[in-house]
């Protein structure tokens, strides 16, 4: 057999297996609910010394996929992404084919122009007129570049000279991403310059609190310089008003920058884009498009107002003349990312939306709102349920609580609903998540996943009373 047709049996191969394991997914469990040694038993993980060609990575992808959590599983609604798109795999597939890096037009012709489309339709759909960005490794970084740019606005000859961070501060919801504290680490804010804001009952910020906080500030002799506003918060899936926002950002001169890597698709929507009124008066927003869009990881984007500062802050190219020349400097969109080598994840969003269109995409959010609201309603309905938490999003947060009965009103509900996970992932048929609003530990299915219906959630609702059930008989 030649080298030729080796390679073409191996892949054939691959996509049996990808084929077989995308079958196999609502017949068997969510996940295996392994330790990890039930998996080092079971798996040669270590590497060799001489090479068992193309039947040893076959035994690989065999071994990895069997003990993968099956995240397209129609049962699958932990994290806030989940599900398989088609279209967006053959781009993931193309993209490592077409092998290059995103830095120069050069080395990327269409990649580059496919990207540059992509941001141009969301700073549209965003409201910013004469919007640019690139895409990053995720809303994390979205939101590091965001801080940057506002450091950079507000000091521009600290790239020069560097930056005494510790009278800088930044404001974030009480409920925002944890990636808000990484970010005051990287660029030297720290953590004690993250000002927390309270938020309201729904989980909002709340936005008389931001204002005394920014006064507290000033008295103090410090420098306000970004505001966080977060459009679906990670437990609640809570929007911060970011009109309200964005006029006190405004009025005290401090920089606006949006986290809306989970809640960026509402945009799509005539329904639910009210939830982000005021984007387009912010500065600068992270969208990604691996968690409600449902593009594989990793696809986020980072978007900007007034393109020349993102340009600035990335100024670093300029001793790049190995890669870059003044010929393409308008293309090369390394100018305008923290990341030399860059793979191409703009195809997989450009062969999605080609697929979807904007109705598309307006459709997916509507359906995953809609059965959100059925969860909700399952939840009120059922008497040993409790909603924790008004529902704006795809997140529905609750809790089993039995503890109506004059037997039950001592019960330890955070022991309670932790044990409950527990056993509800013991099953293996279902994978959701736990987390914790204030005090309280509580359960959050997230719907972000094609595969899930009416009767999933019937059957999820029904499988953790059982479980609550069987929990207070035993005790």
């Amino acid at each position: 057999m030649t080298g030729e047709d080796e390679v073409e049996v191996f892949l054939n191969s691959v996509f049996v297996r990808v084929k077989s394991w995308l079958k196999e997914a609502d017949g068997s469990e969510v996940h295996l609910d392994e330790t990890p040694s039930d998996i080092r038993r079971q798996v040669r993980l270590s590497l060799p010394l001489e090479g068992e060609g193309l039947e040893g990575a076959l035994e690989g992808i065999d071994d990895f996929l069997l003990h993968s959590v099956r995240t397209h599983h129609s049962n699958f609604m932990n994290p806030l992404w989940g599900g398989f798109s088609a279209s967006a795999f053959a781009g993931e597939v193309i993209s490592a084919v077409a092998q290059s890096s995103m830095y120069t037009f050069q080395l990327a012709p269409i990649a580059t122009l496919v990207e540059q489309e992509i941001i141009s339709r969301m700073s549209e759909i965003i409201g910013f007129s004469d919007g640019n960005g690139v895409l990053t490794t995720g809303g994390s970084n979205g939101n590091m570049l965001g801080l940057l740019c506002a450091r950079h606005s507000h000091y521009p000859i600290g790239m020069k000279t560097g930056v005494d961070g510790r009278n800088l501060v930044m404001y974030v919801s009480a409920e925002s991403h944890y990636s808000a504290l990484m970010a005051a680490n990287v660029i030297g804010i720290g953590h004690d310059n993250v000002v927390k804001v309270s938020t309201d009952e729904d989980g909002r910020m709340n936005c008389n609190r931001l204002e005394e906080e920014i006064e507290i500030t000033l008295t103090e002799g410090k420098t306000p310089l970004c505001i966080i506003a977060t459009s679906g918060t990670t437990v609640r899936g809570a929007f911060d008003p970011i009109a309200e926002i964005a006029e006190i950002a405004n009025r005290n001169g401090i920089w606006l920058h949006v986290d809306a890597a989970w809640g960026g698709a509402c945009l799509f929507s005539n329904t639910h884009a009210e939830l982000m009124r005021g984007v387009e008066l912010a500065d600068s927003i992270c969208w990604d498009a691996h968690k409600m869009m449902g593009v594989p990881l990793i696809c986020s984007a980072f978007i900007i107002k007034n393109p020349r500062i993102l340009r600035q802050t990335c100024n670093h190219t300029r001793a790049a003349h190995y890669l870059f020349h003044s010929n393409t400097e308008d293309l090369d969109l390394g100018h305008m990312s923290l990341q030399c080598g860059r793979r191409i994840d703009a195809l997989k969003l450009w062969l999605a939306w080609k697929e979807k269109g904007d109705a598309g995409w307006a459709k997916l959010v509507d359906g995953y709102v809609e059965l959100a609201e059925y969860l909700e309603k399952l939840v009120v309905d059922e008497p040993s349920l409790e909603l924790m938490s008004t529902r704006m999003w795809a997140n529905v947060c609750f809790r089993y609580n039995p503890s109506s009965s004059e037997r039950n009103s001592e019960i330890d509900l955070n022991l309670l609903n932790s044990k409950l996970r527990d056993e509800l992932s013991a099953t293996k048929q279902f994978l959701i998540s736990r987390s914790n609003i204030a005090e309280d530990v509580i359960l959050r299915p997230v719907i972000a996943n094609p595969g899930v219906s009416l009767e999933v959630l019937d059957k999820l609702v029904s499988e953790i009373v059982r479980i609550g059930d069987e929990l207070i008989a035993a005790d």
